[in-house]
């Protein structure tokens, strides 16, 4: 999918995380999350966070997002500072740069598939003909150029995730932040997806971080980070 947005030169933090905390309450007891991270995920990198349930890795990526904010540290995309900025200026960063595979897929229910995609370009303020160009170019790179007129009660779990993963594709973002985005899929349609994501991470400049438990997609990963009890273990170097 050829990209309308100039990328990043491969290489270059897109994402910088340094001793980041997260903190939740219940009732009156503080629970941590997060412990202190320091993580770079670069322009042109396929980024895995893996480890047990629990550990971290969904608030992490949350946090990225700028979906959460974090309790303290800092948190820099493409050099700004995103923690403790207020929502509007978080919401306009997130539309301005991500593109989010969640793994229960967000769906409208009473769109179709096309026009589930085509929700991303109207948020971002594409329509017309380009608006209908990059919703077919989307659907056809996730291999469902046939299913955009369907709702989703009339798809397969693997095909509502690959819609889903057409309306991230569809805005052309700089960074990709997906959550276990193959745990719905085959291995044929899994390595699909994954190979989508790791040519546009080559080709595009774009930084894909996954959150995953799926063995069949290490060997796409430039690097894979392991939290375990809200700690970067292995992987989260920096240099």
């Amino acid at each position: 999918m050829p990209g309308a947005k100039t990328m990043p030169e491969n290489g270059r933090p897109l994402l910088q995380v340094r001793g980041l905390v997260k903190d939740f309450r219940v009732g009156q007891v503080v629970v941590p999350a997060l412990r202190g991270l320091d993580l770079d995920v670069r322009a042109g990198e396929v980024a895995l966070l893996m480890g047990p349930s629990g550990s971290g890795k969904t608030t992490l990526l949350s946090i990225m997002g700028c979906i959460l904010s974090p309790t303290a540290g800092s948190l820099q995309v493409k050099g700004r500072e995103a923690a403790g900025l207020p929502e509007k200026a978080l919401s306009a960063m997130r539309l301005a740069h991500f593109g989010f595979i969640f793994q229960n897929y967000n769906l409208f229910r009473t769109l179709t598939a096309a026009e589930n995609v085509q929700v991303a370009l109207d948020l971002a303020g594409v329509r017309g003909a380009q608006a209908h160009r990059r919703v077919a170019a989307a659907l056809d790179a996730v291999g469902l150029s046939d299913k955009g007129g369907m709702r989703p009660e009339n798809l397969s779990g693997g095909q509502k995730q690959r819609v889903a993963i057409a309306r991230a594709l569809a805005g052309e973002p700089e960074i990709i932040l997906a959550d276990e985005p193959t745990a719905a899929l085959d291995s044929h349609n899994g390595r699909l997806i994954i190979e989508l994501l790791r040519q546009l991470a080559i080709t595009q400049g774009r930084a894909v971080v996954i959150v995953t438990h799926d063995p069949r997609i290490l060997e796409f990963a430039d690097r894979t980070v392991h939290i375990e009890d809200g700690r970067i273990t292995q992987g989260g170097e920096t240099t």
